[in-house]
């Protein structure tokens, strides 16, 4: 029984101590834990709010750190220590600057608290600004304002025909003539109207034809233009298409004896090198289908990489080498090219091959 007494005399000591600490911890306690900012437009600037907090415990209250959940929020807090029954704040400011749309940020308190973390949150929504004509036309073509200087026609089949437009904005307080310089030979290019009237829009019409492109794969150029007689290299326009061979009219008996393109190997790891050296490897290419295999075009990533195909044309069942020669001039540490494979192949039209090495340079001795 005595044993029993003490046991609890102990046990009721400790829940004593325990109420007392609680009692001396700091306990900070917010009015408010989360703020709306309700709708409020992008040019309205940055937004604040200040969270008040009291120290309702029994001993000074000490904020380690106020940390925001991205850099678009600042939090600015009391430094020094609150004592019981004070109070302090916790400035919050969130800059909407290109942020339209809905945002919740949270703000992390900690402290030495009995509660040592709180999460603060702030809400709104960000009504955008109008952008101005710069932001929404940021490239210029000389006078001329565009939205970009490049157009791409994406994939076009081979033989199509295919017209894409680039709106024009001339912003300056004068006409301007849009003429041309050089152009393709397989693009046409015209400016409608002619002559863009001051503070107006017109637009670059520019037709692709594929067939007189005379080739396949990824192909790119450019358009210089000529603005009120202006020679200037600057003003051009960059154009790239991807041409594939079309084979949708080909019939069940026709790709049943089309021809097929496989690779003993697609990839060579050259290994280490000194920077200067070339190395060459041979890539083999059979042709597993039942009538010729021809190569459309062969195009490397690199201008340190030649290919050379020993043939353009494989017979049914034959097999033809590849060459490929890396010159790892001007090149240093891990290097990865590749060479890209056009056929006719209907199934498989573009392999790609890789090359790889890691080049070292040489100290002098």
């Amino acid at each position: 029984m005595k044993r029993i007494l003490q046991v609890l005399a102990v046990f009721a000591m400790g829940v004593a101590y325990n109420n007392v600490m609680a009692q001396e911890n700091p306990k900070i306690v917010f009015e408010e834990e989360t703020h709306n900012f309700g709708s409020f437009k992008e040019s309205d600037g940055v937004q604040k709010t200040t969270f008040k907090f009291t120290n309702k415990g029994e001993s000074p209250l000490v904020l380690s750190n106020v940390r925001a959940s991205c850099g678009c929020t600042t939090p600015k807090w009391t430094r020094e220590p609150v004592a019981p029954g004070e109070t302090g704040t916790i400035d919050v400011s969130y800059n909407p600057k290109n942020r339209p749309g809905s945002f919740n940020k949270s703000v992390t308190v900690s402290s030495n608290a009995e509660n040592r973390t709180v999460v603060l949150r702030i809400s709104g929504k960000v009504e955008p600004r109008e952008k101005t004509l710069a932001e929404q036309y940021p490239r210029q073509i000389g006078a001329l304002r565009v939205k970009s200087n490049y157009l791409s026609f994406a994939k076009i089949k081979k033989g199509d025909v295919v017209t894409k437009e680039l709106e024009l904005v001339n912003d300056t307080d004068k006409p301007v003539k849009v003429g041309f310089r050089t152009v393709p030979k397989h693009l046409t290019a015209k400016a409608e109207p002619e002559t863009i009237p001051a503070k107006s829009t017109g637009k670059l019409v520019v037709t692709y034809d594929s067939e007189a492109a005379n080739t396949y794969g990824f192909a790119s150029h450019r358009i210089y233009l000529s603005l009120d007689g202006s020679n200037d290299y600057k003003s051009s326009v960059g154009v790239s298409a991807t041409i594939e061979e079309d084979f949708s009219n080909l019939t069940p008996e026709q790709l049943a004896s089309a021809p097929v393109a496989v690779f003993k190997e697609t990839s060579v790891d050259f290994g280490e090198m000194k920077q200067g050296d070339k190395k060459e490897h041979t890539f083999s290419l059979t042709n597993n289908g039942k009538t010729d295999l021809i190569i459309r075009r062969v195009r490397s990533s690199c201008g340190c990489t030649a290919v050379a195909p020993s043939k353009s044309v494989i017979a049914a069942g034959e097999t033809a080498p590849i060459k490929v020669t890396f010159d790892s001039r001007g090149k240093r540490g891990r290097q990865s090219k590749s060479i890209t494979v056009i056929t006719n192949d209907p199934k498989t039209p573009t392999s790609t091959l890789r090359i790889s090495s890691n080049v070292v340079v040489q100290s002098a001795s």
